[in-house]
């Protein structure tokens, strides 16, 4: 009987009986770091399965055995939980969870093809990998697709016995129905419909080398695990079509399949390591200081409109309002300045002890070594509404740690030779004993009453101090600095820059 999802209750019905909540997984696979495009499929089952209180799985498609590896997997797990994309269950007991592994199961999909066998959908292919490829390349001559002819499904007993008697190990092979239109209602696209003539002939479901390829794998493991949708991404299109087929022969329910859009850069070229290098890592935006909740709120709405429409909100507030409805059938374009302007925004936002605790890997180890907590946590909190990202801190910061600071020749010449700045300085050096050391506040009205007594303000009377503390003319605010550098540094720092003055 076909089963009808039912998105007001978040359950799946048999006629008119509630039978489950939703089953969701994300399946990557360890060939390589974890993909930014990933990451947002793995956002958006994490967010469907929390909206209608179902389970969030974290599968390993892990097959490949020559292009697997574990700091592929360490770099995936420590990614999505990174992001706070923890998964509801796993191998071990407890949590936090282990992965499910497709390894773990080989014994399981030979069982499972030896069936198809049995029953006449899968056959042995003694075609060996020198043979397939002069197959493709006279099918490339003749400007014909890539295809398998199919050529060992009637092979007789004769010459099997003969194929035997070579050596050859066979692959499994299933047997795609051809001519047949493979159609399905697609959560996010609407009607998809597949001819099966474009899917490249019987497919390989087992490898000579006795592993099961993804199409095989992928069916087993759904089925294994109940996996109610699968949420991907729509270059699986066509590999779905060859699942649909699969589940057919196994005669089992097909799953709720959502197919999510790739995404692009802005010249519309498809988001991969080899045209954009470690930008498409997820890792890259960790090690650069990015926050993770910034990164998930950037990835949520890439794709998916909250009904809302508002532009921030926190990973709990997504899953409340996520529906897969909302979700762009358009490609979408990943944009770096968007993603940094929300970087910013949370790096202002978050408790300051958040960003401090975050911060600490991106600061000079010997510089805050014997630092108390409080003074790394105000010089972090001056500092932090210029940030985009952490990794611009020991740049941001140098000048409060540092014993001088080199004063930009362009403004020593624009600026410092100019008289009034010099007695901006010269007052302002006279004030230091009386400053409230320690509130910026009072510092920086203390700087204001100079400005007043001289018939100073804006950057005639500001920018002289700033460029004689930090060595700059823009940056934090002003008080903040005199009162986190306090009355030696200031007084040294004005000091050199009066003598400075005097020799432009």
């Amino acid at each position: 009987m076909l089963r009808i999802r039912d998105y007001r209750l978040g359950l799946y019905t048999i006629g008119d009986n509630v039978t489950e909540s939703p089953r969701v997984r994300i399946a990557p696979s360890p060939t390589g770091h974890l993909h930014v495009g990933t990451a947002r499929t793995a956002l958006y089952n994490y967010l469907f399965a929390h909206h209608h209180k179902g389970t969030f799985v974290l599968r390993l498609e892990d097959t490949d055995e020559q292009r697997s590896d574990e700091a592929y997997t360490k770099d995936i797990i420590d990614g999505l939980r990174w992001l706070g994309l923890h998964w509801d269950e796993g191998p071990d007991v407890g949590g936090p969870y282990a992965p499910y592994r497709q390894t773990e199961k080989v014994d399981r999909y030979n069982h499972i093809a030896n069936q198809l066998i049995a029953q006449g959908l899968a056959y042995f292919c003694y075609c060996t990998q020198e043979e397939l490829s002069e197959q493709k390349d006279q099918q490339k001559s003749a400007g014909k697709a890539a295809r398998y002819d199919n050529r060992c499904r009637h092979l007789t007993s004769q010459r099997i016995e003969q194929f035997d008697s070579q050596g050859r190990v066979p692959s499994i092979r299933f047997k795609l129905e051809e001519p047949r239109v493979v159609s399905w209602h697609d959560a996010i696209k609407g009607e998809i419909a597949i001819d099966s003539s474009d899917l490249g002939g019987d497919m390989v479901i087992v490898k000579s080398n006795g592993i099961a390829i993804y199409n095989f794998a992928v069916v087993i493991d759904d089925l294994d695990m109940k996996i109610t949708h699968v949420i991907r991404g729509e270059d699986h299109i066509h590999n779905t079509a060859k699942q649909i087929l699969l589940y057919e022969a196994l005669g089992k329910t097909l799953p709720h399949f959502a197919h999510v859009a790739l995404i692009f850069d802005a010249e519309r070229r498809k988001l991969s390591k080899r045209q954009h290098g470690e930008a498409v890592h997820i890792s890259r935006y960790r090690a650069d200081g990015y926050m993770p909740e910034a990164l998930v709120n950037y990835l949520a709405q890439m794709s998916w409109t909250p009904p809302d429409g508002r532009e921030s909100f926190t990973l709990d507030e997504a899953a409340q309002m996520f529906d897969l409805s909302r979700v762009s059938k358009s490609p979408a374009i990943f944009d770096i300045a968007r993603l940094n302007w929300y970087n910013s925004n949370y790096i202002r936002k978050l408790p300051l002890s958040t960003i401090t605790d975050r911060a600490m890997p991106f600061l000079p180890e010997q510089s805050i070594k014997d630092m108390h907590r409080f003074d790394v946590e105000e010089i972090v909190g001056c500092v932090r509404d210029g940030l985009t990202v952490l990794s611009e801190l020991p740049d941001a910061i140098s000048f409060f740690l540092e014993s001088s600071v080199d004063i930009e020749p362009e403004i020593q010449d624009t600026l410092l030779s100019r008289q009034s700045s010099q007695k901006v300085l010269c007052a302002f050096l006279q004030t230091l004993p009386t400053l409230p050391w320690g509130d910026h506040v009072k510092c920086k009205a203390a700087v204001d009453a100079i400005g007043q007594e001289l018939g100073l303000k804006g950057k005639d009377l500001y920018w002289p101090i700033r460029a004689a503390l930090s060595g700059k003319t823009q940056g934090p605010d002003l008080g903040s600095i005199i009162s986190i550098l306090g009355e030696s540094k200031v007084r040294q720092r004005v000091e050199s820059t009066l003598k400075l003055c005097h020799h432009l």
